[in-house]
């Protein structure tokens, strides 16, 4: 079962989350459902607990789900993480199902490692390069109440609609 993902300008969206307690029995249907909603969005890489009502800090991804350079680790939950080294920035377009009409320039780092707990509980740490690192960064954002739309130089210069395939 999927769930609904909220767009700006829900207020949930620009809160900080509260940590994930992994002992929490229904975390486990939070992070299934979670999947469920990233593989019904076909383009979807990533998703954050935020993005679907839930003020806790889970993310869920997949880079591999589409054709970009980097590293893949396959589909990942992750509870709890941080980004604690990050290295080589360069500017790329970005997009969020939160803000479905919008992508932006936005600054990320090429290369990451990102600390956190697996769905069970266990230490996870992983070191990610190219789409993968920039989708890790974009999920952890949204666990600390920041859109790709908070990164961006400017506004007026940064900002593009989205095309419209129809």
């Amino acid at each position: 079962m999927t769930l609904r993902v909220l767009q700006l300008p829900d207020p949930v969206l620009k809160k900080p989350a509260f940590s994930a307690d992994p002992e929490d029995p229904a975390l486990q249907t939070l992070i299934d459902r979670m999947f469920a909603t990233l593989d019904h969005h076909p383009r979807c890489v990533g998703l954050a607990a935020p993005q679907v009502g839930t003020s806790l800090r889970v993310i869920v991804l997949d880079a591999s789900r589409v054709d970009k350079p980097g590293s893949r680790h396959g589909r990942l939950a992750m509870l709890n993480p941080s980004i604690v080294h990050r290295s080589h920035p360069r500017l790329l377009r970005e997009g969020c199902l939160s803000v479905p009409d919008y992508t932006g320039n936005v600054l990320r780092e090429d290369r990451v490692e990102v600390v956190g707990l697996d769905r069970n509980g266990g230490t996870l740490r992983i070191s990610a390069h190219g789409f993968e690192a920039v989708v890790f960064q974009h999920e952890i954002d949204h666990l600390d109440g920041k859109l790709f739309l908070d990164r961006v130089s400017s506004l007026e210069t940064d900002v593009f609609r989205r095309k419209s395939y129809g």
